[in-house]
């Protein structure tokens, strides 16, 4: 289960899923959450965009199907979500299977209703089969297929350098640019006015995009949800590889020649204390070195800040998360990454 369909399960398990207007509600949520995902970082091609999207308009679909009545839902092939599939020539119209038509990235509007299976009332008689829906079948099967491809290839980091999949080891950070915080490293954020603070802050992750983060083989990371609230949970592998989350070229650009906040809001796995290091590549524009805190069991934030240099980033770039520096196999809960620019 892909980590999209997972938390859109888990949101519908907080109420009566059997309502549709629940449903519903659950559904513009998660769109409208890639939305601002995606308008928060400027890389994001428009390609790429539509790919996210269609892969969240598929699984929408495929969960909706679930809750169709049986005579609807039962069909002996898979449909294309969004394509009513006539039933075969000869046979009843209890043949007929539809699955839900879920609008593309229209988190505002109402889903359509599903059809109803009407009662048998009198035989009718069947309306003659288009010649063009076939054709409009396969072509739109067709664009699923390649949707879900590019998803697949965008989540398994098949086109991201090893360096971005965390799979180079990296040189053991010595004393001088390594900074710690024994104490935890949860720091209050900073405020609007404070210290030239502008109080405009850019999203660089939140969980319910985690196609922008990359994973080694031996390590794990997984959204969940608890209390309403949805985390993307990290455990480093054996290798003790960090796992990487992407920080958009646009994102670096506006940046750039400024002191940068960032902030981490994170916590300790069910309330399990762990010790983490962070470590920025930011391209042309330089890194952060090396951070560690000491992650407690609640929600806290965890700020550093970098002066980067007036220059274009010319690519981007990644911050990198270890979930346990003792590597006793303790995990990490992350809620979001930001970063604001202090004036």
């Amino acid at each position: 289960m892909d980590p999209i369909e997972k938390a859109i399960r888990n949101a519908l398990e907080k109420g009566d899923s059997t309502d549709r207007a629940f449903r519903e509600k659950v559904y513009r949520s998660a769109f409208a959450a890639l939305d601002r995902a995606l308008k928060a970082n400027p890389s994001v091609t428009v390609e790429t965009a539509i790919s996210r999207r269609k892969a969240m308009q598929a699984r929408i679909a495929e969960i909706e199907g679930e809750f169709l009545p049986p005579p609807i839902a039962a069909g002996h092939g898979a449909a294309a979500p969004g394509i009513d599939t006539p039933g075969h020539h000869g046979g009843s119209d209890s043949d007929t299977h539809i699955l839900p038509v879920v609008p593309d990235i229209m988190p505002d509007a109402p889903l359509p209703r599903t059809m109803e299976p009407e009662p048998d009332v009198a035989p009718r008689k069947r309306r003659p089969r288009k010649r063009g829906l076939p054709a409009l079948f396969a072509v739109l099967t067709v664009l699923i297929i390649a949707g879900l491809g590019a998803w697949w290839l965008v989540q398994s980091g098949a086109l991201r350098t090893p360096e971005q999949r965390g799979e180079v080891p990296v040189p053991p950070a010595t004393v001088e640019d390594e900074d710690f915080s024994p104490s935890g490293g949860a720091t209050a954020p900073l405020r609007a006015g404070q210290d030239g603070f502008s109080g405009e802050w850019i999203t660089v992750f939140t969980p319910l995009d985690p196609t922008t983060v990359s994973t080694p083989s031996d390590a794990k990371a997984e959204v969940m949800e608890d209390d309403g609230e949805t985390f993307l949970r990290l455990r480093s592998g054996s290798s003790g590889s960090a796992i990487s989350f992407d920080v958009g070229q646009g994102i670096l650009d506006e940046i750039a020649g400024a002191r940068a906040v960032f902030v981490v809001v994170a916590r300790g796995e069910n309330g399990t204390e762990t010790q983490i290091s962070i470590e920025c590549n930011f391209g042309e524009l330089g890194d952060c070195g090396r951070k560690r805190y000491d992650v407690k069991g609640d929600r806290a934030e965890y700020l550093f800040d970098v002066q980067l240099p007036d220059k274009r980033a010319g690519a981007a770039g990644t911050i990198a998360i270890t979930s346990d520096v003792e590597n006793r196999g303790r995990s990490v809960d992350i809620y979001e990454i930001r970063v604001s620019v202090a004036e």
